[in-house]
């Protein structure tokens, strides 16, 4: 049988068991401190969150006893949705940045090109340098390899290699992370407030 729509689950059913859904007999109980009760009927743990101004939260369902825990579930779900939130925010703040360049770059586009990769390296970004060949500049990798090596050269101060040139194909792909001493400036910018 298929649980009933809930606008607030929509995958149906309920996402955690609190106070009087939870139906078994006895329960492993954890106080509201982190302290470990033990093994106690389910109507006296409900009775004892319900004095304490708590909810009995299930957390693990599938143990033998369920394990229960008295706490504030509206806290609860606050903590994990800001924890969730956060997450996301830290996975998305380390792309990976490309930075697309060709042999026959001029000094300026260059330059452009090299400032664009400094400010992802300063926000805490990975760069993938990639260099293209076209046409009968495919005769002379060495030209992208030195170019390559001079864009290392020109970021030393606040990136480090983390895979180093390598020819694929047609293209030369290198990418590079932001140095450690980078990363330590980083770390108030990025620290909770």
């Amino acid at each position: 049988m298929q649980a009933p729509f809930n606008p607030r689950n929509p995958r149906g059913g309920f996402p955690t068991r609190i106070n009087q859904r939870i139906r078994v007999p006895e329960v492993f109980l954890i106080g509201p401190g982190g302290e470990q009760i033990g093994v106690v009927d389910t109507r006296d743990a409900q009775e004892r969150a319900q004095q304490a101004g708590l909810d009995l939260v299930e957390i693990s369902p599938t143990a033998r006893p369920p394990v229960c825990r008295i706490m504030d579930y509206g806290k609860f779900l606050y903590d994990k949705s800001k924890k969730e939130k956060q997450n996301r925010r830290h996975a998305s703040a380390a792309r990976v940045k490309e930075i697309q360049l060709h042999p026959s770059v001029g000094d300026h586009d260059y330059q452009v090109k090299l400032r664009h990769m400094m400010d992802f390296l300063k926000a805490g970004h990975r760069v993938k340098v990639a260099l293209y060949f076209r046409g009968r500049e495919n005769a002379h990798k060495e030209l992208g390899f030195d170019l390559m090596n001079r864009v290392l050269g020109d970021v030393r101060e606040v990136g480090v290699v983390e895979q180093a040139p390598k020819l694929m194909g047609r293209n030369i792909l290198m990418v590079v992370m932001p140095s450690p001493k980078t990363r330590q400036a980083l770390k108030p910018a990025i620290a909770p407030a």
